[in-house]
């Protein structure tokens, strides 16, 4: 990964984003019946929409998504390609969680840098800025944190006074505002090689808890953030979305 010092510009063509878009969508099935989650219809297009407008205004060039449930029509919505970036895509033939959907991926990825996030869930955080201090650091691999009023649902991510992270409070175990993880990842190539090809594996559970443990850093972002689960998520997103919308039809 390299970084331009004079611009402190990182080179995002070398950047592969994954977005893990695979998953039932088994809660949402009473407000979500005929499509993946990540189609759900937000202001009159599908939500993954929202992530890839993202990726790409953040310079991003190349991104697979990493499909199971209904990944003919994922496919079929989104194309080749969205405003300019690239899109390819890995489709699992049975669950893999998602450190089995993204080992699976790794071979269409060029990159030594790789991008990773949950398609079902929204941070509106600066990534460019995110991947530009990860350069700096010396860490294995970073994650992005948000601040929420109740972690609660989620679990907080402790970090040290350099950004280490320290360890995760399992959900539901502690409540009150703090630091989340995002879901979305700075991960090099090599790392997700660890994860064995054709299993089922969850990147939370079963591969952070041993990479933090190799040095990892939490990038802190104060960011909106929204994930759309539960219906009752996803009844939030026209009102969270609606500024963008705006936007857009100006």
């Amino acid at each position: 990964m390299s970084v331009d010092h004079e611009t402190d510009c990182v080179d995002m063509s070398r950047v592969t984003a994954l977005v893990l878009a695979g998953g039932f969508g088994t809660r949402l099935r009473s407000v979500i019946s005929d499509r993946p989650k990540v189609l759900a219809d937000v202001h009159n297009r599908p939500f993954i929409t929202y992530l890839l407008d993202q990726l790409v205004d953040s310079g991003v060039r190349n991104a697979v998504l990493c499909t199971g449930y209904m990944a003919d029509l994922v496919e079929k919505t989104l194309g080749k390609s969205y405003r300019g970036m690239r899109l390819r895509y890995s489709c699992e033939t049975e669950p893999l969680g998602t450190g089995g959907a993204l080992r699976l991926a790794l071979s269409q990825v060029d990159s030594d840098l790789v991008l990773a996030m949950n398609g079902d869930s929204y941070c509106d955080a600066d990534l460019k800025t995110f991947i530009e201090w990860h350069t700096t650091q010396d860490f294995l691999g970073s994650l992005l944190l948000t601040n929420v009023d109740d972690t609660g649902r989620y679990g907080l991510v402790r970090t040290d006074e350099a950004g280490r992270v320290l360890s995760f409070e399992e959900k539901g175990s502690v409540s009150g505002p703090s630091w989340i993880n995002a879901g979305i990842y700075l991960l090099p190539r090599e790392l997700l090689t660890e994860i064995a090809l054709g299993s089922a594996v969850s990147l939370e559970r079963d591969m952070l808890p041993n990479w933090i443990q190799q040095s990892f850093g939490g990038f802190q972002c104060p960011s909106q953030f929204l994930d759309i689960g539960l219906p009752e998520s996803y009844a939030e997103t026209e009102a969270f979305f609606a500024p963008m919308a705006r936007q857009a039809s100006a």
